[in-house]
């Protein structure tokens, strides 16, 4: 089914980051004509530059979804049938100390891109990513579904939730799914859990902190070993985004437009000292210690998705357990520090596994 976007204009914001690098790379496996619109790498090394994903890209256009008028510009100028909208404030540790950077990037940001499509006034298919994180979590250890409420304590949730929100009330005032055929816009959100993977180099990531520690043979140190996150590999929610994407495209019906939960197994989500120890085991040296720093930031003890509407719905799976998700990203992190080492290739590679065993070719 993911084929049939050979050839389609795409538009990918937040391009130069994690997962919009990895998303390049597979809509352009795929046959789009893929272009970027997003700030410069957010990190150095970083996966954008890596894998040479600026050399698949028909538009690599630079800019801040805070400023209005460049992303309309980037809009006009690609004239996008479909969109993926995952530029925003990644990190939660840093939104308690830039709440306000947080709120305009993950709201106003979303709230630009959607009026940009308003004003481009022409069918387009939109989906947005937003998080996990945007479910109100009261300490439930039951996964959250899409109808549960929204909420967040923190600047990051709460932006993610607002987020949701404004996309609704967007949806419903100018591009109401029951009338696609007189707008033909359709706008899904999307919940991921939390994603790892080869090329994440952010700040306050439990992956990439354990990576810059193992290669310098420095003692990981872990502020919340006890937390339990639904762990998945950064293809897994990418093949959930497509999948609404390309059902949008090919015409589906109203009932895409909504949000959606991609998640792993119940098995793969564990606490971060489980995490951490399957980590040090496929590198073969390293340890951990408790350091219970920055615990004055409040933090979630426990979130679970449901995946129970996109499995229904769409047929959708995770396809990597647990081991196999820590062990593709180790491979890919050893292989990287390698001198000349072809991170494009490798990404490549991993991605023709995962569709493969999807039944994906």
């Amino acid at each position: 089914m993911l084929g049939a976007l050979s050839g389609s204009r795409v538009l990918v914001t937040g391009h130069t980051g994690f997962k919009g690098a990895w998303l390049c790379t597979w809509l352009e496996m795929l046959g789009a004509k893929v272009s970027g619109f997003s700030l410069d790498p957010p990190t150095n090394p970083s996966v954008y530059v890596q894998a040479n994903v600026g050399r698949l890209l028909q538009h690599d256009l630079r800019g801040d979804i805070r400023a209005s008028g460049s992303l309309q510009s980037a809009v006009e100028q690609v004239q996008p049938e479909i969109i993926f909208h995952l530029a925003a404030q990644p990190i939660v540790r840093r939104s308690y100390a830039e709440p306000l950077e947080t709120f305009e990037a993950n709201v106003i940001g979303t709230i630009h891109l959607m009026e940009a499509v308003r004003r481009l006034d022409r069918p387009c298919i939109v989906l947005i990513a937003t998080s996990d994180k945007c479910y109100r979590n009261e300490g439930q250890v039951w996964g959250f579904r899409e109808c549960d409420p929204l909420g967040g304590g923190d600047p990051y949730s709460a932006s993610k939730a607002a987020a949701e929100i404004a996309v609704a009330s967007w949806r419903y005032s100018y591009f109401d799914p029951a009338k696609i055929a007189q707008h033909g816009v359709q706008i899904a959100t999307a919940r991921a859990g939390n994603v790892i993977g080869g090329g994440d180099w952010a700040e306050d990531r439990i992956v990439p902190d354990c990576i810059r520690s193992l290669s310098i043979g420095r003692t990981i140190e872990i502020r919340n070993p006890y937390a339990v996150r639904p762990w998945q590999h950064v293809l897994e929610p990418l093949s959930g985004y497509l999948e609404v994407a390309t059902r949008m495209y090919l015409g589906g019906g109203p009932e895409l437009s909504s949000g959606w939960n991609f998640g792993p197994l119940p098995e793969a989500t564990v606490n971060v000292g489980n995490l951490v120890d399957r980590i040090v085991a496929l590198w073969g040296s390293g340890g951990w210690s408790n350091t219970g720093s920055g615990a004055h930031l409040p933090e979630a003890a426990t979130l679970r998705l449901s995946i129970d509407k996109a499995s229904a719905a769409l047929n959708w799976a995770p396809r990597w357990n647990l081991d196999e998700t820590v062990r593709r990203t180790i491979d890919w992190y050893r292989a990287s520090i390698q001198p000349g080492a072809d991170m494009a290739s490798f990404c490549r590679a991993d991605i023709k596994a995962y569709m493969a065993q999807g039944g994906q070719q």
